[in-house]
């Protein structure tokens, strides 16, 4: 029986990848979007705003994959921005505990996302899931636990839940990669701050690879670092993209201020040190095809013209 489930942020760079393998698995795909799509896949609306959800799609599925949520690396964090990057997460997740803990659902897997941010600047200690959150005025951090703290009241409706703490999502198509990329491609990369601190990263095929077999197997529950096992120095990431892109790198290293004055608060994504485990998912069976960061970056970027 092919079974149904449904993406919120299903438009978005992991859940868009993630409909397709998904489809190609043979799975049913609906989307739950702020705009009902007209595209390939069925959608269903709801409205944060409003506190309003359409009825049929929760149960419409069998599993609900919690993708939704403003991205944290688009436009300055302005006080208005900060708000939307956490009631869009918030908003989202509370909205669909309360549509399941109606029982007129045959819902029986809930796969939440969540954020590396959560642990904070660690310098180079490797954390696991065992580490405790940062304290919550670390911005990104507080998000990351309150989204947690959300998708936890759907574990104790009695629903098999498991939540994500996800890496940098390395794609061409979107995310942090990109902006990382453009400066090296004009052959002007350069370590960002000290370049001593770690990055936790992840191939987008990887972690659509990782949710599924969250989905497909009940072993599965709980908080799991959704991360490459292979973390890397901000320094080592920018030689190895350097390396792949085939520029120099000409720049002495851009300072922390330069950043900050850049970025504002933002560059807290850049300059904390997140040297992140992946111990548990692969002691749970999960084999990554993109365990070390060049085969990752040859891989993106082979499709790419020079």
């Amino acid at each position: 029986m092919s079974r149904k489930v449904l993406i919120t942020g299903g438009t978005g760079l992991i859940g868009s990848r993630l409909a397709d393998m998904l489809i190609d698995a043979g799975y049913e795909v609906a989307l739950l979007s702020r705009q009902p799509n007209t595209g390939r896949y069925r959608s269903f609306r709801w409205d944060l705003n409003k506190g309003t959800i359409d009825e049929a799609a929760v149960r419409y599925a069998d599993c609900i994959i919690n993708l939704a949520g403003s991205s944290v690396s688009e436009g300055k964090w302005t006080d208005e921005r900060k708000r939307d990057i956490m009631a869009s997460r918030l908003g989202g997740t509370n909205l669909l505990a309360q549509e399941l803990a109606k029982a007129d659902h045959h819902v029986t897997a809930f796969i939440s996302a969540s954020a590396i941010g959560i642990y904070g600047d660690m310098d180079d200690r490797l954390v696991n899931e065992e580490t405790a959150p940062a304290p919550a005025d670390d911005f990104l951090a507080d998000v990351a636990h309150q989204w947690e703290l959300a998708a936890q009241q759907i574990e104790q409706l009695g629903i098999r839940t498991v939540i994500a703490r996800i890496g940098i999502v390395l794609s061409t198509e979107g995310g942090a990669l990109p902006q990382i990329a453009r400066p090296t491609k004009l052959g002007a990369g350069a370590p960002l701050g000290s370049g001593k601190q770690y990055m936790s990263w992840i191939h987008r095929d990887d972690l659509c690879r990782l949710l599924i077999q969250m989905l497909e197997e009940p072993q599965w529950h709980g908080v799991y670092n959704a991360v490459a096992p292979n973390p890397i120095t901000n320094k080592e990431f920018t030689e190895t993209l350097a390396e792949v892109l085939h520029r120099p790198l000409v720049l002495p290293k851009v300072p922390a201020f330069g950043l900050k004055l850049m970025m504002g608060e933002m560059s807290e994504i850049v300059l904390a040190s997140q040297r992140v485990s992946a111990e548990k998912v692969l002691r749970q069976g999960f084999t990554f095809e993109y365990p070390h960061l060049k085969p990752a970056l040859e891989a993106l970027y082979k499709e790419e013209p020079e």
